[in-house]
């Protein structure tokens, strides 16, 4: 009985997490996948009941939607890009701050790495359109005076894509550094020391003690990472609304956009693929992760 009203309190502790997580994110989830086998639009929002079931319909249009892969090739070049290089900023870093850097004040450098991964998105997204602006930018300008040429790096499809990428790189690798700094700072030193009695040098030393040691906190930003990645939404919306010629449109943005324009079953299909590519993404990398 003692153990019953135990229990029971426990319940009334974690009541309000249910709740929320009910309403807020199982509620919404399940909404949206039932209107993925409807033709629900937003016209049938005041009488849900009156839509049609479609089936399999709205999914079978996603795969003949150019716009839709032109959205997933996207997002599947933003996440093999952008994945390793926000990774390797943050290791790099990092590494730099365990050791040589360590000696200034590491604590501004902390800061100053970090800070762009708590500040608004949108705030970021709007800074570095003004930056890459093709005639008043900063890099631009900074460019004309080493002498070299300018670009229209937003303006262009062959440069908007990766100027997303590397800004977002820069905006989240100090979120890894963090982590990564933890990790490193919890190796024992006598793992280095046995490696450097065994005549191993600094990058031999790196790769035999600091990478294996660091495999977990590896695997963790990397499904944390590509999470991430893989719903992209403000930094397209913000710095390019999808173009030139939906050169940045991401999964997320094309169903934003169809959200908006009332296409609700159709964005709920797109919605749900997904979140099945996210998990399924996140258990494949958990699998390889802890195989190796």
């Amino acid at each position: 009985m003692a153990l019953l009203r135990r229990g029971g309190l426990g319940w009334v502790f974690v009541l309000p997490f249910v709740l929320m997580f009910v309403v807020f994110y199982l509620g919404p989830l399940l909404a949206g996948l039932g209107m993925s086998f409807t033709d629900m639009r937003s016209t049938d929002v005041a009488d849900p009941l009156a839509v049609d079931p479609v089936g399999v319909e709205n999914y079978l249009r996603l795969a003949g939607d150019e716009a839709m892969r032109k959205a997933a090739l996207n997002t599947a070049i933003f996440v093999v890009t952008g994945l390793p290089l926000t990774i390797g900023l943050g290791l790099a870093a990092a590494v730099a701050l365990n050791s040589g850097i360590a000696r200034l004040p590491a604590a501004f450098f902390r800061l100053g790495y970090y800070l762009p991964h708590i500040t608004s998105i949108i705030g970021v997204a709007v800074a570095w359109k003004f930056l890459l602006e093709p005639e008043a930018g900063l890099v631009n300008r900074l460019l004309g005076l080493a002498g070299l040429p300018g670009a229209a790096w937003l303006q262009d499809q062959a440069t908007a894509l990766p100027s997303i990428i590397v800004m977002t790189a820069w905006r989240s690798f100090g979120f890894d550094m963090v982590v990564f700094l933890a990790a490193l700072q919890g190796i024992p030193r006598e793992l280095y020391e046995a490696a450097e009695v065994d005549g191993a040098g600094r990058w031999k030393r790196f790769r035999s003690v600091t990478l294996p040691q660091l495999r977990p906190v590896i695997l963790f930003c990397t499904v944390y990472s590509s999470t991430g990645f893989l719903q992209f939404l403000e930094e397209p919306l913000i710095m390019t609304g999808g173009g030139p010629l939906n050169s940045t449109l991401s999964a997320s943005l094309a169903i934003f956009k169809q959200f908006g324009v009332g296409n609700y079953g159709y964005a709920g299909a797109a919605a749900t693929v997904l979140f099945t590519v996210i998990i399924a993404l996140a258990v494949l990398q958990l699998r390889i992760g802890r195989a190796r």
